[in-house]
């Protein structure tokens, strides 16, 4: 069977691929081997999937062929190649985290996350980089090297997903998987101009059991989340990952959200935040974007606390161990790794049990706080950074406390838990690529999937794409 359309099978969103298996047009072992010639013709320059073993993508699409041929129902990413992030556990693979020390850490059964992608029909086409421990937003480590942006290689693929964004960017899958405690779906969604989406807290089940973080950070606000060309991916990739599962006791099916309808706001400068020019019209865009699809849009001048929230992000992340984390970094001998961890320990500062203490209690007022506001409305649109995507190793270069103050709209977010979409727009100067986050209440996932298709279906960078620098 051939595809009768004149768009290659690793150019076809997860939607197209789906109901083209599921009409008979081409057969799932067709679309695995395209994606896996699609490995072959542009990861190595891109180095963003580093594990992968044909034999078994190819066993995984035979398997929805040999069902359709039965004539069964198929599910609905049947056929659909899905990437999987090395910092989980997927049996029989390593679950590295980019780590020489854990290289050989083979998962003995898969994370919910990665079951909830098979039950769906997914073929999982391969496992893509992250940074050491997945603490930065560059993607580099000492076990498999870095992994370069298929827009632009002077610019970071972003982290710590930087390996999941620039896969699906250049055809390497229709949807990737990523998680997310400090931006780490959404920045390199921005940084290789895809769409991301972090979900509220406890809305994916999630556990690893090769070795669960015992950080305090990771079990408030770590998340699992999908990465995509479309907002309906990344809508079909959230639904694979949502499902229950009784080894995450935080798991939740989430609520329905009462806002006032297609009512949004937006908010360029909170707390005195300062952007680089284009990412403020790309904000006001989107607005814009927003009010022709039929919202009331509202400029505000101030919301509830970010710049407070990325720092009890911070505080929770490596404060309950920093001794620990740090060491581990400096075992591993990765410069980044060292950077993160030294630099997140010295920008919070001392932390005692009081001030952790209040640091969870200050939390939930801060939960408390952005509930009550975003009662009053549908979404609130935010910059994705302060500043457009960074250049490789601008953290190495600047100091983390530099980066840091450029990232409260994304560090921040996590705090507080609420679902948020990272939405791109465009390309500005050098192939730069630019867009909006999307944040909604708890529960409010297709809220912020429906403002996205809006803001989407008024131009998006286009995707896939090959790297000319191949």
């Amino acid at each position: 069977m051939k595809d009768n359309t004149s768009t290659a099978l690793w150019q076809m969103s997860a939607a197209q691929t789906a109901s083209a298996i599921r009409l008979g047009r081409v057969s799932a072992r067709e679309v695995a081997q395209a994606h896996l010639d699609r490995i072959g013709a542009v990861n190595p320059a891109l180095n963003a999937v580093v594990d992968h073993r044909p034999d078994d993508v190819l066993a995984q699409a035979d398997r929805i062929d040999q069902l359709r041929g039965r004539g069964a129902d198929l599910p609905p990413l049947a056929g659909v190649p899905v990437t999987i992030k090395i910092n989980l556990d997927q049996k029989g693979y390593a679950t590295s985290n980019g780590l020489r020390s854990k290289k050989d850490l083979i998962a003995t059964e898969n994370n919910p996350v990665v079951d909830g992608f098979l039950k769906a029909g997914a073929v999982l086409l391969g496992r893509t980089n992250t940074p050491a421990f997945s603490a930065r937003y560059f993607t580099d480590n000492q076990l498999f090297g870095a992994t370069r942006n298929p827009r632009n290689p002077a610019l970071t693929p972003g982290g710590s997903s930087g390996g999941a964004a620039a896969a699906v960017t250049a055809g390497i899958g229709a949807i990737a998987h990523g998680n997310d405690i400090g931006g780490s779906v959404r920045y390199p969604a921005y940084a290789c101009g895809v769409h991301g989406l972090r979900p509220g807290l406890g809305r994916v089940a999630t556990y690893n059991a090769s070795g669960p973080d015992r950080s305090i950070g990771f079990q408030l606000m770590s998340v699992q989340g999908p990465l995509a060309r479309t907002v309906h991916d990344v809508r079909l990739g959230f639904g694979a990952m949502a499902g229950r599962d009784l080894r995450d006791p935080w798991w939740f099916g989430g609520e329905a959200p009462q806002p006032n309808p297609k009512r949004a706001a937006f908010c360029a400068h909170p707390e005195g935040i300062g952007t680089d020019p284009e990412v403020e019209t790309a904000l006001r865009d989107a607005a814009d974007r927003l009010r022709d699809a039929g919202w009331d849009v509202t400029e505000l001048d101030a919301i509830p606390p970010l710049k407070e929230a990325s720092r009890i992000m911070h505080m929770l992340w490596v404060a309950d161990a920093p001794e620990r984390i740090l060491q581990a970094a400096i075992d591993e001998g990765d410069p980044g790794g060292i950077f993160a961890m030294q630099g997140a320990i010295d920008w919070v500062g001392p932390v005692g049990l009081s001030e952790f203490a209040d640091a969870l209690t200050r939390r939930a007022a801060l939960v408390r706080e952005w509930l009550a506001f975003l009662e009053q409305w549908s979404v609130l649109l935010l910059p994705p950074s302060s500043r457009l995507p960074f250049p490789v190793d601008e953290d190495l270069k600047g100091g983390f406390k530099s980066l840091t103050e450029n990232q409260y709209f994304m560090a921040g977010l996590p705090a507080i838990g609420m679902p948020a979409l990272m939405v791109s727009t465009g390309v500005v100067g050098d192939n730069i690529p630019v867009g909006v986050q999307i944040l909604s209440t708890r529960g409010g996932e297709e809220t912020c999937l429906q403002a996205g298709e809006a803001i989407e279906a008024r131009g998006v960078p286009a995707a896939p794409i090959t790297p000319d620098f191949m």
